[in-house]
């Protein structure tokens, strides 16, 4: 079977590498890197690190709004998929590049298989949202990675083809903790053995495009007088500088980093502070309190369960659970045995 994988974002990079692999064992691949991510700490290093085979095309899309984004690799992807003539199309998650990739094969009537299908937010203003629920009900194949994904595609009466394979992510943690460990010197390059730290991430629209978010979130690190790192993405840098924020002598900012220093930064902290749906599950996996700034999440089991706080960009909420949030609960895994990728391929080759 000839697969076309489509990615173009830094979490679908990490989720390519152990699906990647497991693939080429069996069946032939050609990778489509949109460029939508292009920063070099924000992609060629994850190709470097997790040994994911070079892409076949390179978009080099940019930046640029939703409309643009999406229009012009539907475009180019197209006339990709005219010339290779794949029998599927593989996209993750729910990025512009998602949906354009789906889109191009559903049109030219190429069998779509959506990884991490079924998540929802509830939330349609978001645009991840949109193009999750537009590639779900497109594609043939819907890798569910939980219980709950699988209830959600229910609703919206898609049940065919739908398989709870567990969480490609959780693969990827699995395969690569032990080599961050063995290849990172992130922790001692910024002093920080023995010293308890919070990591952050901030880089959702809804969060960096908006002043007044923008400036409570940077005022609870500041608050909190707790020693916070921030490697910071392109975007939100551009905002902060925009607005004319500053951060108080507590918060160290730093460049994006790759997966292996971002692994042993998630192992090494006392709490994460997010609004990253990869970083949330990523904490869960590591059994790490996850604060969330936002007010809904795809994630909910980590809610459920007690190991994730949502408090939206509330200045106060966020300040004071990061004093003072701590899981109660016993933590129960939702995502699966660690062999997604296997199943994938496994599904793939039997139909």
């Amino acid at each position: 079977m000839k697969i076309i994988t489509v990615i173009g974002a830094r979490p679908q990079f990490v989720k390519a590498s152990p699906l990647s692999q497991k693939i080429r064992e069996k069946d032939t691949e050609k990778i489509i890197h949109t460029g939508q991510h292009y920063d070099n700490n924000m992609s060629n290093v994850f190709f470097d690190e997790l040994s994911i085979p070079k892409p076949d095309y390179n978009l080099n899309i940019g930046s640029g709004t939703h409309g643009y984004q999406t229009g012009k690799m539907l475009m180019d992807i197209e006339e990709i998929l005219i010339k290779e003539k794949p029998d599927l199309v593989l996209v993750y998650g729910d990025t512009n590049s998602t949906l354009a990739g789906a889109l191009a094969a559903s049109k030219l009537l190429i069998p779509v298989a959506h990884v991490e299908a079924g998540l929802r937010s509830f939330n349609m203003t978001m645009p991840e949202e949109q193009n999750r629920i537009l590639t779900d009900h497109i594609s043939k194949y819907l890798f569910a990675p939980t219980e709950t994904a699988i209830q959600n595609l229910s609703k919206e009466g898609i049940i065919e083809n739908v398989h709870n394979v567990g969480d490609i992510m959780y693969d990827a943690i699995l395969d690569f903790s032990s080599l961050a460990k063995q290849k990172s010197n992130i922790i001692s390059k910024l002093g920080l053995e023995g010293k308890e730290y919070i990591l952050a991430t901030i880089h959702r629209a809804e969060n960096t495009n908006d002043p007044i978010k923008l400036k409570n979130i940077i005022n609870a690190f500041n608050k909190s007088g707790k020693k916070v790192i921030l490697p910071l993405h392109p975007r939100t840098k551009k905002y902060i500088s925009e607005y004319k924020l500053e951060f108080a002598s507590n918060v160290k900012v730093i460049d994006p980093v790759g997966y292996l220093d971002m692994i042993m930064l998630e192992m090494g902290s006392g709490k994460i502070v997010t609004d990253s749906g990869g970083v949330q599950k990523e904490a869960f996996f590591l059994s790490k309190p996850c604060i969330t700034m936002r007010n809904e999440t795809e994630w909910i089991e980590t809610v459920d369960n007690g190991w994730n706080v949502l408090v939206g960009t509330d200045s106060d909420k966020i300040c004071y659970n990061i004093l003072n949030f701590a899981p109660k609960e016993k933590k129960n895994n939702y995502f699966g045995d660690g062999n997604t990728a296997q199943k994938i391929v496994q599904i793939l080759n039997a139909n």
